[in-house]
């Protein structure tokens, strides 16, 4: 058991937080009023931790290679996620008529913020950066209840609406123009073999244009066909036609 603790590297997360909130001034800056000078000292200061922390990943595991590189890599890719985060603003906001401004979703919303985080998370995952996307997908999950692996794949104009009590699996797949309830669960059938299934697809795909209502639990790997509507509370664990309405029947 003594291996499995790797290279004893602490990685701090006071540090990943003011990352996280760094990120999020500089993605979204406009809508928080934040002016060119203060931009550039939020930008300098996120590449300053990325950079510390980038390092105590390499620590870790070495393959992800140069730091410097990485992180100017991983920076590159703030504006298409600005790009990505505007589709799933328009979709929340299309989505619910108790939303007055843009702004009020982006500064207030529990379930724009776990996308927002997901979308920078997920972006490190695709680098091979060791734990920090964990980190900040915890750090998410603890603030709205809203727990999104970093290593699932979401696409375009994905809504979360109130949000409380979703669990995304890390294998899953999403496509586009898919809405989420509170309390919905894409988790894995069982997990029982443990870390013989690693790497093994065992979470749902959610094909485009699908509604999930409150308290749906759909495991395993199984597949939500298109233009879908899930009612509240049902239990799925196999796969659903292109079109279909499924609700709770007693």
């Amino acid at each position: 058991m003594k291996e499995l603790y790797g290279k004893h590297v602490v990685i701090p997360f006071s540090a990943v937080s003011e990352l996280m909130n760094d990120l999020v001034n500089i993605i979204y800056f406009d809508y928080r009023h934040i002016d060119d000078k203060l931009l550039d000292d939020f930008y300098l200061d996120a590449k300053c931790l990325l950079l510390g922390l980038l390092q105590k990943a390499h620590q870790l595991d070495d393959s992800i290679g140069n730091v410097e590189e990485l992180a100017e890599s991983y920076l590159s890719k703030l504006p298409s996620i600005r790009e990505k985060m505007d589709l799933d603003l328009m979709a929340i906001y299309n989505g619910d008529p108790a939303a007055k401004y843009l702004e009020e979703i982006v500064t207030c919303y529990p379930g724009f913020y776990a996308i927002l985080i997901y979308r920078l998370a997920h972006e490190l995952v695709l680098l091979n950066v060791p734990v920090i996307p964990r980190i900040m997908a915890e750090k998410v999950h603890s603030m709205t209840g809203i727990d999104i692996n970093p290593g699932a794949t979401i696409g375009n104009s994905f809504c979360i609406d109130h949000g409380t009590g979703i669990v995304i699996g890390e294998t899953t797949i999403i496509g586009n123009n898919v809405k989420l309830y509170q309390g919905v669960t894409l988790g894995a059938l069982s997990t029982r073999a443990g870390q013989g299934l690693k790497g093994i697809k065992r979470h749902p795909t959610i094909e485009d244009n699908v509604t999930i209502y409150a308290g749906a639990s759909i495991l395993g790997d199984t597949t939500i066909a298109k233009n879908t509507t899930i009612g509240s509370n049902v239990f799925i664990t196999e796969d659903v036609k292109e079109g279909s309405k499924i609700s709770y029947q007693k």
